[in-house]
């Protein structure tokens, strides 16, 4: 699932492979952009902010893509086989002599002036990883709204940029919190910690192909995607149960015994079962 971590990754790669070379190859697979080409223009830089990327392209242009859900950018050397899913998700090609860049299901796909990038990204909160973070705006911005639930308002992107289902969940485990506390009811001390540790999170994974919150090989997550399975803590069965985000519900993971705060009583229209995995 793309997070801020993973969409850090993408934009490493794309730089690696793009960055400082010009276009031999530019297919913009969208109605809107379907007539542009981008050929022969250097690829100045990849640069993330929060899930968003946005790669710069010489003569003031700015392509910007969002992964959401299910996108992806794949990197592929000259000759190798395109392995990301068939040709009609396919939504943009950027190649060079060496590389091309190849963009899956990019249910975002606009190409800016480089000017106007604040239209696509402007709206965001600090960026976990990026230069503009800022741990006191960012929990100024959690606590602007106290009676919002903990979990939506972390993945609020413009509280904060970078997080996503998985480290919502993960990050109320470590709080000791559930997602459905109002931010307002957060312990002092506990929110004072919450975006250094957020922090902590997003960059101790943004180097890794498997994410992981716990430290031990093989039980990567606290409580995403355990339920019912017992929590790695105490051995309470983890709970799942939808909690809206402001667009959308989204499965969202808590331990009824470790973590204090309201949750959806089970068998409410929220709960939802999940069928047991083998114990990890």
């Amino acid at each position: 699932m793309p997070e801020g971590d993973t969409v850090w990754q993408a934009a490493r790669r794309l730089h690696g492979a793009l960055a400082g070379r010009a276009l031999t190859r530019s297919d913009l697979r969208v109605p809107r952009y379907a007539t542009v080409d981008l050929t022969g223009r250097t690829v100045l830089d990849v640069t993330p902010r929060g899930k968003h990327l946005l790669t710069r392209i010489e003569g003031g242009l700015t392509l910007h893509t969002h992964l959401r859900m299910d996108g992806a950018w794949k990197v592929y050397g000259d000759g190798e086989r395109w392995s990301g899913g068939p040709a009609h998700q396919i939504r943009v090609i950027l190649g060079t002599g060496e590389h091309t860049a190849v963009g899956y299901r990019l249910p975002v796909l606009e190409l800016l002036r480089t000017t106007d990038e604040s239209r696509a990204v402007g709206h965001l909160g600090p960026d976990l990883l990026g230069p503009d973070w800022d741990p006191e705006a960012a929990l100024a911005n959690l606590l602007a709204d106290p009676a919002r639930p903990l979990g939506e308002a972390l993945l609020d992107q413009r509280n904060l940029a970078g997080i996503g289902n998985v480290y919502k969940s993960e990050l109320c485990f470590l709080l000791g919190v559930t997602p459905w506390l109002p931010v307002g009811a957060l312990p002092e001390d506990r929110a004072a910690k919450l975006p250094a540790l957020a922090k902590k999170l997003l960059e101790a994974n943004r180097d890794r192909l498997i994410r992981t919150t716990t430290g031990r090989r093989g039980q990567d997550l606290f409580v995403y995607g355990r339920a019912p399975r017992p929590c790695l803590r105490c051995h309470t069965q983890v709970r799942v149960a939808d909690q809206g985000d402001g667009s959308r519900e989204r499965p969202t993971y808590w331990c009824p015994n470790c973590q204090r705060g309201p949750a959806p009583a089970p068998g409410s229209a929220q709960a939802r079962g999940i069928r047991p995995r083998g114990n990890n």
